[in-house]
């Protein structure tokens, strides 16, 4: 299995001053980066193939850690995750990550690794309960589908062969990751009228996007919270620096 990593997220402000960088790839969390923190949990999985999108100075933290193929930061959020989809010739799986999750690590990734389908485009979904349990105190995440309360993890996989119907709908997909409106206005009508009166599923959103994207999909169900967690804002890193 391959890997890539997107690790081109700017951030600004005092987000950026806490972090002391101006790339979320780059902030400090507990001593280590929130890519070497990615990059350590891949390799103790034995994952050794691994690219990552992002600039220089992202390319240098990465090669202290591992030997990585770099991807030039195109500048933008869809953009990037076209270099992503494309890092790795399409015959075999690969494995796609965000940058930005402060908790990943061996024992969750594997956890992962070890129940996805080999066939079928999968994505950890986390019971907002158990995540509330791990994260006491938290900041809001997580989607209510049909009267269950669900948050998404940033760990895509991703089966050989799958990648050029995946890459059609990618920029848009990646715009509307955190808005369900948006998701479900991609999906088709049918879909979008079903989330506005809460009665859109997990399983019906799995049978659209097979329909859509002619590939099987699914979702790996109770995953470990530490999968879940991701740094979008300024407070969600403070608490990530504040609760191990």
């Amino acid at each position: 299995m391959n890997a890539v990593i997107t690790a081109g997220g700017p951030i600004g402000g005092e987000f950026a001053l806490l972090a002391g960088t101006d790339r979320k790839a780059l902030a400090p969390v507990r001593g280590r980066t929130l890519i070497a923190r990615t990059i350590e949990a891949l390799v103790g999985c034995g994952i050794e193939r691994i690219a990552v999108v992002g600039n220089d100075a992202v390319g240098a933290e990465c090669g202290a850690l591992a030997p990585v193929k770099m991807v030039r930061d195109a500048g933008s959020g869809g953009a990037n995750v076209l270099g992503a989809l494309d890092a790795w010739p399409d015959d075999a799986a690969l494995l796609y990550l965000t940058c930005d999750l402060p908790y990943i690590d061996e024992r969750a990734l594997q956890w992962f690794l070890e129940r996805i389908d080999p066939c079928a485009l999968s994505m950890p979904l986390t019971a907002h309960d158990a995540f509330s349990r791990r994260f006491p105190g938290a900041p809001p995440f997580g989607i209510t589908l049909a009267g269950e309360r669900v948050v998404n993890g940033g760990v895509f996989h991703l089966p050989a062969g799958s990648r050029a119907r995946i890459r059609a709908l990618a920029s848009m997909l990646f715009d509307a990751r955190k808005a369900p409106w948006k998701m479900a206005a991609i999906a088709g009508p049918s879909v979008l009228v079903r989330f506005a009166f809460r009665q859109l599923s997990v399983a019906a959103l799995e049978a659209r996007a097979q329909r859509v994207l002619d590939v099987p999909v699914a979702a790996v169900r109770d995953a470990p919270p530490e999968l879940a967690y991701d740094i979008d804002v300024l407070t969600e890193y403070r608490y990530a620096l504040d609760h191990a």
